[in-house]
């Protein structure tokens, strides 16, 4: 889309704990309680403090998802205050894969009610569930008013008093609706309608009472992808303030043992979500300034396990000190982590095997406490990083760019003949005479770091982009003169098909090459309609052709005839996976291209003039479920061997 390290002893582990501590030696666990615990959630309209005014309210969290190595898009370039704590790479219930239910439409859960709801969800699979994170409008209302709501937490406050450490009550489903739930009510207000303190109340019943059970301390993969989802629960309820102890226990109990245990993993990680997002919450902000041992605990975990860095777990590590640092923010804990946030940047480095947790603890201490970076030598932090991190630059031509942490000449040729030639394989794809008129889009900075680790390391710090995938590309605004797309990836260690070994690099080149000659405007324009299906599939199907290669995924897939075209047709972001957006994308985009070009010329002519209503209309109205007997035949020759041909332009 598109070792274990010695640090020098400062501070003896557990200080911060006691300097914490000292302030909340008065302060019970009912302490917490004190907060206004029942407001019901809602996109806050206070801020904690005024220095935030300018972020809006992070979103609650969507569906689970894990880093993956596919390409990814974002509509602009976000402030990297704004980017939410690092994602593990590995898979989400990762156990046998549940046979779906016989239907798992939004009407089989609006259509219940009471008893009938219940039973309905618990005979969901998780993945079903999961489905309801994209629902708006009248299906939006169905499921997830509040009467509906209260019914499922009901239910889930009595099953989790039975809680054995397993899902055999289907909690876990039970969790994922109520998650859902907030999470449409959060973005779709209007479409959900109001939710009260009564609900905070019924939730808070369920999650007070799962944590009180001992299987939720379970050290096991049944109970990790629970417990996980429950710690989120917290967060989407905006009850952050009320489990500062349950957090606490969570980090201050992870140690190796857990670390052959996904689940428990992640249910680790999880507690960095409510920590983060907690910041917007007043309540939660005056919860953690009565009792800042978190912050002493966060500050212990980053020390305590600095042998992460350089490793997969290496996420767990920096975002712990990522927490810590954004509580620079507030006036009421400076004091309290200015010193240990400073500690932790002098431990660490701006490169080398430290730099995970410098740059996270940096990258927040100059967002939140910018007045003082001198205080953190974190002043012009993205260009300190750009002066270490990116020493190789070469221009390919006057329109194409490469910025490289380690790219050797050799690669910088591959790099730079790996794209070039493709402008004109593209064009003969798409019959474009050049690029749209009027627009700022024709020059391309191509970003390349080392490995996926540096990538995960500084992207999200230097470009304000998620690092959660495996490359991305910012359009940005092709209205201005200054503008100058860029797509940021990295080298794998081994060859993975593309120049160079920069992963995805086709991809994400063909992303520029569309923006340029194909799609008038902003990426927020060009997804106003349903057309991920042309924009990642068109991104693959280049890919993949111009280097000679078969998708054997989509290959696969199209064996499985998961979908009509009629389906891919309306695909977006919120409601494909990444096999329905991916694979499945280059089958239609392959099958259109190859069966029906003069379709494609009609959509890619509304387009190229910013009309995509009109684009949408070519397919939607005018083909809508035509093709779809044709396009499943075809499907069957796919998996039979006509598609392990590549493709030519």
């Amino acid at each position: 889309m598109r070792y274990r390290f010695a640090l020098p002893g400062r501070l003896p582990r557990g200080t911060a704990g006691r300097i914490a501590g000292a302030a909340a030696v008065c302060v019970t666990l009912a302490g917490l309680l004190s907060t206004p615990a029942l407001a019901a959630p809602r996109p806050h309209t206070a801020t904690a403090t005024a220095a935030r005014a300018h972020l809006s309210v992070p979103s609650p969290a969507a569906a689970s998802t894990v880093a993956t190595e596919r390409p990814a898009t974002q509509a602009r370039r976000l402030s990297p205050a704004q980017l939410p704590p690092q994602r593990p790479t590995s898979t989400r219930h990762a156990g046998p894969r549940q046979v779906k239910a016989a239907s798992c439409a939004p009407a089989d859960f609006g259509s219940r009610t009471g008893s009938a709801l219940v039973s309905y969800v618990r005979s969901a699979t998780p993945d079903c569930v999961n489905t309801l994170f994209s629902v708006t409008g009248t299906d939006a209302r169905d499921i997830f008013r509040q009467a509906q709501m209260l019914t499922v937490a009901h239910a889930f406050t009595r099953t989790a008093g039975q809680y054995r450490g397993d899902n055999s009550g289907s909690l876990l489903q039970l969790v994922l609706f109520l998650r859902a739930g907030y999470y449409a009510r959060f973005n779709h207000p209007g479409d959900v309608g109001a939710y009260t303190s009564r609900l905070t109340t019924a939730v808070t019943s369920g999650t007070d009472t799962f944590f009180a059970r001992a299987h939720s301390r379970d050290v096991t993969a049944a109970n990790g992808d629970i417990l996980g989802e429950t710690v989120i629960l917290t967060d989407s309820a905006d009850q952050q303030g009320r489990y500062l102890s349950v957090y606490r226990r969570l980090l201050t109990d992870y140690d190796s043992s857990y670390d052959s245990v996904d689940s428990m993993i992640r249910a680790v990680n999880d507690v960095y979500t409510p920590l983060w997002r907690g910041n917007w919450n007043p309540a939660y902000v005056r919860a953690v300034e009565a009792d800042p041992r978190i912050a002493g605990t966060l500050y212990d975990f980053a020390l305590a396990h600095t042998d992460q860095l350089g490793t997969d777990l290496a996420f767990l590590d920096a975002n712990a000190g990522m927490n810590l640092a954004r509580y620079t923010e507030h006036s009421g804990l400076r004091d309290t982590v200015r010193p240990l946030t400073k500690d932790l940047l002098d431990r660490t480095g701006i490169t080398g095997p430290t730099a995970g947790l410098w740059v996270a603890v940096a990258t927040q201490a100059n967002s939140y406490d910018k007045a003082d970076c001198s205080y953190y030598d974190v002043c012009d932090l993205p260009e300190k990083l750009d002066k270490a991190v990116l020493p190789v630059t070469r221009h390919c031509d006057a329109n194409v760019t490469v910025r490289a942490q380690a790219l050797t000449a050799a690669d910088l040729d591959a790099a730079c003949a790996g794209v070039l030639r493709q402008d004109a394989w593209f064009r003969s794809v798409v019959k474009a005479d050049g690029a749209i008129p009027g627009q700022y889009a024709s020059t391309v900075r191509l970003v390349v770091f080392a490995s996926r680790a540096d990538y995960r390391t500084y992207a999200g710090a230097m470009y304000g982009i998620s690092t959660d995938n495996g490359g991305m590309t910012l359009g940005g605004d092709p209205s201005d003169p200054a503008n100058e797309p860029m797509s940021v990836m990295y080298q794998k260690d081994h060859d993975d098909g593309f120049p160079a070994r920069i992963w995805n690099l086709n991809h994400e080149y063909t992303h520029f090459l569309d923006a340029r000659d194909d799609m008038k405007g902003d990426f927020a324009r060009q997804i106003s309609v349903p057309d991920v299906w042309w924009i990642e599939g068109v991104a693959e199907y280049v890919s993949y052709g111009y280097r000679g290669l078969a998708d054997d995924q989509a290959v696969q897939e199209a064996g499985r005839h998961t979908y009509r075209l009629s389906t891919l047709f309306e695909n977006t972001y919120d409601n494909s996976d990444v096999t329905r957006t991916y694979p499945w994308g280059y089958l239609a985009v392959r099958y259109m291209v190859e069966r029906h070009p003069d379709d494609v010329q009609r959509m890619l002519a509304r387009f190229r003039v910013g009309d995509y209503a009109g684009g949408h209309a070519v397919y939607h109205d005018g083909i809508g479920t035509r093709y779809d007997a044709d396009f499943d035949q075809w499907l069957t020759a796919c998996a039979a061997g006509a598609c392990t041909r590549p493709t030519s332009a």
